[in-house]
């Protein structure tokens, strides 16, 4: 499991975008759940921590894809890939992140970055 960052420095509605590879979004609902889920959007480069976050859905900031925190699910176009979920633990104040060990469904452009290619 990754540390995160302390669930107090997390406030509700808000997102933490962890520096993992690719990155992930770590975000706490207005509910106080904790959800977590790769941080790309599918369609194209944009990063969902930077998103709308509204209940258990994100908005991308891009093109206004939205995903479901819990299964990542697409739920407005663009996109048409889901996004990975990651398992998150709370524990002693810390939001913990295990990886998914599912490959990523990430747009071309991110691909190529996260690569080391050519932007």
């Amino acid at each position: 499991m990754i540390p995160a960052c302390r669930l107090a420095d997390l406030p509700r509605g808000e997102a933490y975008r962890l520096e993992s590879d690719p990155p992930v979004a770590v975000f706490h609902t207005e509910d106080g759940e904790v959800y977590a889920i790769d941080d790309t959007c599918t369609h194209q480069d944009a990063s969902l921590s930077d998103g709308w976050l509204e209940g258990c859905e994100i908005e991308c900031p891009l093109h206004a894809s939205k995903f479901d925190l819990r299964t990542g699910s697409v739920d407005a176009p663009p996109a048409k890939l889901p996004v990975r979920t990651h398992q998150v633990l709370v524990e002693d104040g810390m939001i913990y992140v295990l990886l998914s060990q599912a490959p990523p469904n990430l747009p071309p452009c991110a691909s190529v970055r996260l690569a080391g290619g050519p932007a």
